[in-house]
């Protein structure tokens, strides 16, 4: 592997570290369309190479979201547990796929989630121009743990399945059925795909699905700009950053797509 392409992949790290903490995604859905694209790799080999920079950047993204706001150990733990097991599934049901039809998969989920953010931050726009009083809507469910554990065994298997994704199905729900803020949302779905991350990342490796040279640069230069991403995140306005999460998947798509 040349020292361009090392530098390379240490810059892209940056950016997608940057981006991951700004967004609470870990990075993964930014980089799989770009190991695509741009180094030609399989579907399969781009999420297992993901991989490699997504767990320790989830790890850090964690750690300073906690330092902003502290996360509910509880309930991140019951997501945790109840993600492991789906986890592994979901990795063996992709690698036994064909890549195009894995790839159009992966685009097809990610652009109704973008379609649902949007409508999400359209809906919010319009609530505030109403300035419905506090007490006008029905109280949200509480977030328990229990709740928590079927949500990590939904978002393990895709998270499996797709390499990243997990974290991008619990965020919507938490803020749209539990009510939680953006960023406590963020922080509570990336701690419930560390472990089945990790778990995921043995998988795709042990069927070489993982190409480490550049996953390692990756990671490297991801960790760098996580903790910047997750203080910008801390200052944008709630609205704001649904907005910037949906646009988000929109250009994932959109990349998916092009590379079809």
């Amino acid at each position: 592997m040349s020292l361009s392409l090392i530098a390379l992949c240490l810059g892209a790290g940056c950016l997608i570290g940057f981006m991951g903490g700004v967004l609470g995604i870990g990075g993964g859905m930014i980089a799989i369309p770009a190991l695509v694209l741009l180094m030609g790799m399989s579907q399969q080999l781009a999420q297992g190479t993901a991989l490699i920079m997504v767990l320790p950047t989830i790890m850090m993204a964690v750690r300073k979201y906690n330092q902003q706001t502290r996360i509910d150990r509880r309930v991140a733990l019951a997501g945790a547990a109840g993600a492991v097991v789906f986890t592994w599934v979901g990795a063996r049901l992709a690698l036994g796929i064909d890549s195009g039809v894995l790839r159009l998969s992966f685009a097809v989920f990610l652009f109704f989630i973008a379609l649902f953010y949007a409508w999400q931050t359209w809906r919010a726009g319009r609530a505030r121009a109403a300035a419905k009083p506090a007490g006008a809507m029905a109280a949200a469910p509480v977030f328990t743990p229990r709740r928590a554990s079927v949500l990590g065994m939904l978002c393990g298997t895709l998270g499996g399945f797709f390499g990243v994704g997990g974290a991008v199905l619990a965020v919507p729900i938490i803020t749209t059925v539990f009510r939680l803020p953006q960023t406590t949302a963020q922080a509570l779905a990336l701690c419930m795909v560390i472990p089945g991350s990790a778990v995921a990342l043995v998988t795709y490796s042990w069927a070489g699905q993982a190409d480490w040279l550049v996953g390692l640069p990756l990671a490297a230069g991801s960790l760098l700009f996580v903790p910047v991403g997750v203080r910008l995140a801390y200052r944008l306005p709630e609205r704001k950053l649904r907005a910037c999460f949906a646009a988000m998947l929109f250009a994932t798509v959109a990349l998916l797509i092009f590379e079809s």
